[in-house]
C-alpha cells in the first residue's frame, strides 16, 4: 500500500466531532423533556449541554444561515430547527440524524419570530412575520400516531409535514407563541402592541379574541396553569393579568354570557429605569416569571402576587433569551454580546453552568502534551483551556491588555506559554492556574510568535515590528538574546523536538536554522520565492515544512538545507467568494496561501489552512492531497460561497454591501440609536458579516483527531466521532417475558441487550449469571459500546456483592482485553466506573491476600512442630484400646512406614 492511500484509508473517516469556543450565539434555548439537557443555538448549529454528565456535544448537522428558532417534540423524539432563512431540519434528537428538511420561507423573506410544539405533539406553530402557520408533524414511531398509519405490511409510514392552517391577523411582527395543556388553543403576542387568542379547531361559541391596552409592543403571553388566566408582558415592562370577567360597572345578578369577555383584572409593572424588557418566561405550574432586561438584570416573580423573590445582574451586556426546565428549579439565560450561557438553580442561588466563549476572533490554539486540553487564545485577549471530553471551557485567563497573537505549550510539565500584542509573553501554570512570569523587551513590541524548546528552559519570540528574535529564560525570566538577521518582520518561529534548532520564517522571504545552544550563535538561510507565512517542524526533527505568501508548501532538509519536495496549493485552497470580490472564488487573491500548517505525530501528513473555508491534508512524501474539509457552509458568514447571486446585483453594486465612503453613506444608519432622531450611537457598531478563515489548526497527540480555530469556534475533527449505534432503539416488543424467550433460546448477547433496556436490575444479573463461561469472550467481543458502561457497572457490582468470584473475574478479564483500548482513549467517559471496578478488585484483592496469609501462617506452625506427638486424633485412636483394634490401624510395618512407628507416637509410655 502506498503512502498516500494509507494516509488516505486513515483520515477519510475523521469527520466533524464537536464544537468548542463558543456557546450562544442567537436564538431561543429549551430544555429537555426531563430537564437534564440544554440545547443552545451556536451559529448554524445546535450545541447539547449535559448538565448532570458535565458533557456537550454538537449536533453533526449545519444549516446555511445562523439557527433562528429551535423546539423539541413533547416525546424528546424530534428535533425542528429553522434558520434565518426559513429553511427548516426535522432531525432524531437521540440518534443525530436528518429526517426532513423542508422550507418555511414566504414571498416576502420575512424572518422567523417565534416556534412551538403543541403539548399532544401533533401540531407545530411558526410565526413567519405578522403570519402564523400551524402544521403537523409526522408521527413518530410507537406513538399513537404511527399505530393508525400502519399499513397493511406492518411497517410504520413517514409522512412529511402538512400545514394544517394559516392565521392572519396580526399588524406587526409575532414574536411569541404559546399553547394552552390541551392543545386546544394557543397565545400569539405581536408588535401591534396586542395579544391574540387562536383555537386550533373551530370551537362552538370561540371566535379569536384580541387582547389590547399595552403601550409597547407585547413580548409574551402565556396561560396560567388551570386556564383560567392569561399574562401578557410588554417592552416596557408591563404585566397584564387578564380573567374572563363581567363589566366592572354592572350589577352582577344582571350579566349575561354575552357581557363577559377577557377583561385586565389587575396590573405590574417593573420600573427599570434606562432599561428595557429583552426577554420573558413563565413556568405555569409553579407561578414563576423570570423577566430580562437590555443592563443584564433578571428579576424573578411568584404569581399573582407579583412578590419578588430574587434579583441579580448576571452580564454587562442585554439578556438575550431564557428559559425555564419543566420542574422549574433551573433557569438558563443566553446572551450573544458576549456569547455567554448561564444555568442558574434559583432556590440555592448558585450556578449549575457558567460558560462564555470568545467574543473576538481566535488567533491561535494548541494541544496540551496529553491531548484532553486544547487552549484557545483571541482578539479579546483571553487565554481559554477547553476539556475535549466534556466540551466546557474550565478556566480562563485574563492576564493580557491585547489580542493574545500565539500560544504554546512545553512537552515537558503543565507550562503555557503566549504572546500578546501588549507588549508581553507569559507563561502560565496549569496544575495552579496562575501565571507565574512575565518576559518583556527592553522597547514596546507587538509579539505575534512564539516557540518553546522541548525542555521548556527557553522561551523566543518573534514580532512584526521588529526585525530580531528575543530568547528569554524561563527559571530567571531575564533576556539571554537577541537574534538578529531576519531583513523582516518575523511571522513564525518553531523549536526543533529535538531541541537542537531554532527554526524562523520572515517576511523577507528566508528561513532561518538557529543554533541557539552552541558556542557561536549561527545561522542558516534557506531562500524562497515568497515570504514567509508559516513554518513548521516535523516531529523526528529531520525535516521543515514552510508556507509562503504565493501558495507554495515546501519540504527542506533540516541537516543538509535542501528542498526534499513541494506542492501548489493555491487550487486547493482557494474557495469562497465575498460579496465586495470583484473576481469569481477561484481568482480571488487574497484565499490562496497557507497562514497556517502542522505536522501529525509520526510525521507522515499536514495539516494546511487559511483564509477560506477549506483545510487541506497533504501526505508529506508525495506531496499529494488526500483530503480537503470544508470548515462552514454558514451563508451567514462572508466567504462561504462559490458563486454571487446575480440578483442581488444593483447598479449602485450588491445589496448586502454598505456605503461607507461618500456623500451616500449609510453610516448614520447602521448606528444603534438609542432615542427617535438621535444623531449619536455607537460608531464601532458592526453590521457587516465577519469572514469565514481558519487561523490556527492542530493535531492531538494522540492522533485520532485535529482541531481548527475558525470564525464560528474550535472545530473537533475526530476518527471516533458519531453517535454509538443501539439495536433495539427502534424495537418495540423488549419486554421482560420476551428477555427470558430469548435467553431460553440461548441467544446470550440479545437477551443481556434487552435487559439492559429495560433496565431491571434483577433480569440483568439473571442474564448475567446464565451465561456460560465458555461464551463469555463472544458475548463481551459483539457487545455494542453503548453498552460497555453500564456492563462494567454491572460487573464490578457482582464483584462487590456476589459471592460468584471466577464468573466475574471471567467478566471483567474479557471486557478488559477486548475493550482496554477504549477505555484508554476515552478516560473522561470511562472514569467512573473504571474506579468502580478497580476498588472491588482491590476489596477482593486484599480479602484473598489476608486468607492467603492466615493459611500460609497456618502451614508454616504445622511445619514448625516437632514430628512426636502427632495429632489428637491419631493419639486417641492409638491408646484407646477397648475401640482400636488390629485391623483398624492396619499393619504395623505400614504404620510405621506412614507415621514414623508406634512408640513415636505413643509418647513413650
Amino acid at each position: 500500500m502506498s503512502p498516500e492511500s494509507a494516509c488516505a484509508k486513515s483520515t477519510d473517516c475523521q469527520q466533524f466531532s464537536n464544537l468548542l469556543g463558543s456557546v450562544y450565539r442567537k436564538g431561543n434555548l429549551i430544555y429537555t423533556d426531563d430537564g437534564t439537557c440544554l440545547l443552545s443555538p451556536v451559529g448554524n448549529r445546535v450545541t447539547v449541554f449535559d448538565l448532570i454528565n458535565n458533557k456537550s456535544h454538537t449536533l453533526p448537522f449545519a444549516h446555511r444561515t445562523n439557527v433562528a428558532r429551535i423546539a423539541l417534540h413533547p416525546r424528546g423524539q424530534l428535533l425542528l430547527t429553522i434558520d434565518e432563512g426559513g429553511q427548516a431540519i426535522l432531525s432524531h434528537f437521540q440518534r443525530r440524524i436528518v429526517l426532513y428538511r423542508f422550507s418555511l420561507r414566504d414571498k416576502e423573506n420575512r424572518s422567523i419570530s417565534a416556534l412551538a410544539f403543541s403539548p399532544s405533539g401533533t401540531h407545530f406553530a411558526v410565526a413567519i412575520g405578522r403570519k402564523i402557520e400551524v402544521w403537523r408533524t409526522p408521527s413518530t414511531p410507537g406513538s399513537h400516531e404511527s399505530a393508525e398509519n400502519e399499513d397493511e405490511d406492518g411497517g410504520l409510514e413517514f409522512a412529511p409535514f402538512v400545514r394544517y392552517r394559516q392565521y392572519v391577523s396580526h399588524y406587526d411582527s409575532v414574536q411569541s407563541i404559546e399553547w394552552s395543556s390541551d392543545s386546544r388553543f394557543f397565545l400569539s403576542a405581536s408588535k401591534d402592541l396586542t395579544a391574540r387568542i387562536w383555537s386550533l379547531d373551530p370551537e362552538e361559541g370561540f371566535t379569536p379574541t384580541t387582547l389590547a391596552g399595552h403601550r409597547t409592543a407585547v413580548y409574551a403571553a402565556w396561560f396560567s396553569n388551570d386556564q383560567e388566566t392569561i399574562w401578557t408582558i410588554s417592552k416596557d415592562g408591563a404585566l397584564f393579568r387578564w380573567q374572563y370577567l363581567p363589566p366592572p360597572d354592572v350589577d352582577l345578578e344582571m350579566v349575561t354570557e354575552d357581557d363577559e369577555r377577557w377583561r385586565i383584572s389587575e396590573r405590574h409593572y417593573f420600573f427599570q429605569d434606562q432599561a428595557n424588557l429583552t426577554t420573558a418566561a413563565f413556568h405555569a405550574p409553579s407561578n414563576l416569571l423570570v423577566t430580562g432586561f437590555s443592563n443584564g438584570l433578571f428579576m424573578l416573580h411568584e404569581l399573582p402576587s407579583f412578590s419578588e423573590i430574587h434579583k441579580l445582574s448576571i452580564s454587562a451586556s442585554k439578556i438575550d433569551t431564557v428559559s425555564i426546565n419543566k420542574s422549574g428549579e433551573w433557569l438558563a439565560f443566553g446572551s450573544s454580546a458576549l456569547g455567554q450561557l448561564l444555568v442558574w438553580e434559583w432556590q440555592s442561588e448558585s450556578y449549575i453552568l457558567k460558560q462564555q466563549g470568545h467574543f473576538d476572533s481566535l488567533n491561535a490554539l494548541t494541544y496540551s502534551p496529553s491531548g484532553d486540553r486544547v487552549i484557545t487564545c483571541a482578539d479579546d485577549g483571553k487565554i481559554k483551556v477547553w476539556d475535549t471530553a466534556s466540551g466546557f471551557c474550565i478556566v480562563t485567563f485574563t492576564e493580557h491588555t491585547s489580542g493574545v497573537t500565539a500560544c504554546e505549550f512545553a512537552r515537558r510539565g503543565n507550562v503555557l506559554f503566549t504572546a500578546s500584542l501588549d507588549g508581553s509573553v507569559r507563561a502560565f501554570d496549569l496544575i495552579r492556574y496562575r501565571c507565574f512570569r512575565t518576559f518583556t523587551a527592553p522597547k514596546r513590541l507587538s509579539f505575534s510568535s512564539i516557540a518553546v524548546d522541548p525542555a521548556g528552559d527557553v522561551v523566543a519570540a518573534g514580532s512584526l515590528d521588529d526585525f530580531d528574535i528575543h530568547i528569554w529564560s524561563v527559571q530567571t525570566g531575564q533576556l539571554l538574546d537577541q537574534l538578529s538577521g531576519h531583513e523582516g518582520p518575523v511571522a513564525s518561529l518553531a523549536f526543533a523536538p529535538n531541541g537542537s534548532s531554532l527554526v524562523s520564517g520572515s517576511w523577507d522571504r528566508t528561513v532561518r536554522i538557529w543554533s541557539v545552544f552552541a558556542r557561536t550563535q549561527t545561522s542558516e538561510p534557506l531562500q524562497l520565492q515568497a515570504d514567509v507565512l508559516c513554518v513548521a517542524v516535523r516531529p523526528d526533527s529531520r525535516q521543515i515544512a514552510v508556507s509562503t505568501l504565493d501558495g507554495q508548501l515546501t519540504f527542506w532538509s533540516m541537516s543538509e538545507g535542501t528542498q526534499e519536495g513541494g506542492t501548489d496549493g493555491r487550487r486547493d485552497v482557494s474557495g469562497g467568494r465575498k460579496v465586495s470580490d470583484r473576481r469569481t472564488a477561484a481568482n480571488v487573491a487574497g484565499t490562496k496561501n497557507f497562514n497556517t500548517i502542522t505536522y501529525s505525530a509520526d510525521g507522515s501528513v499536514v495539516l494546511a489552512g487559511g483564509n477560506s473555508k477549506y483545510i487541506c491534508l497533504y501526505a508529506v512524501e508525495t506531496a499529494v492531497l488526500l483530503h480537503k474539509y470544508t470548515v462552514s457552509v454558514n451563508l451567514s458568514l462572508e466567504g462561504t460561497q462559490e458563486f454571487l447571486n446575480s440578483r442581488l446585483l444593483t447598479e449602485a453594486g450588491p445589496q448586502a454591501l454598505p456605503d461607507e465612503v461618500g456623500e451616500n453613506s449609510d453610516l448614520e444608519d447602521r448606528l444603534d440609536k438609542s432615542l427617535p432622531g438621535s444623531k449619536r450611537g455607537d460608531a464601532a457598531q458592526r453590521k457587516t458579516a465577519p469572514a469565514v478563515r481558519v487561523p490556527g489548526v492542530a493535531f492531538s497527540p494522540t492522533g485520532r483527531a485535529f482541531c481548527a480555530a475558525s470564525t464560528e469556534g474550535l472545530l473537533i475533527y475526530s476518527v471516533d466521532s458519531g453517535v454509538q449505534f443501539d439495536p433495539f432503539d427502534l424495537d418495540v416488543d423488549v419486554t421482560p417475558e420476551s428477555t427470558l424467550k430469548t435467553l431460553a433460546q440461548r441467544q446470550w448477547l440479545k437477551a443481556l441487550v434487552m435487559a439492559f433496556r429495560l433496565n431491571h436490575p434483577k433480569l440483568i444479573t439473571r442474564v448475567y449469571r446464565a451465561v456460560p463461561t465458555s461464551d463469555i469472550g463472544l458475548v463481551v467481543r459483539d457487545l455494542p459500546r453503548v453498552y460497555l458502561d453500564r456492563l462494567l457497572r454491572h460487573v464490578a457490582k457482582e464483584v462487590d456483592t456476589s459471592p460468584h468470584m471466577e464468573l466475574n473475574f471471567l467478566w471483567l478479564e474479557s471486557l478488559l482485553r477486548q475493550h482496554g483500548s477504549v477505555l484508554k482513549e476515552k478516560p473522561g467517559e470511562f472514569a467512573e466506573v473504571v474506579r468502580m471496578v478497580q476498588r472491588a478488585v482491590g476489596r477482593i484483592q486484599g480479602e484473598v491476600m489476608r486468607v492467603a496469609d492466615g493459611n500460609a501462617r497456618t502451614v508454616d506452625y504445622f511445619l514448625g512442630q516437632p514430628r512426636v506427638g502427632g495429632t489428637g486424633l491419631q493419639q486417641k485412636k492409638l491408646t484407646d484400646g477397648h475401640s482400636t483394634n488390629d485391623a483398624e490401624i492396619g499393619d504395623e510395618d505400614e504404620d510405621e512406614e506412614m507415621v514414623g512407628g508406634a512408640d513415636e507416637w505413643v509418647g513413650l509410655e
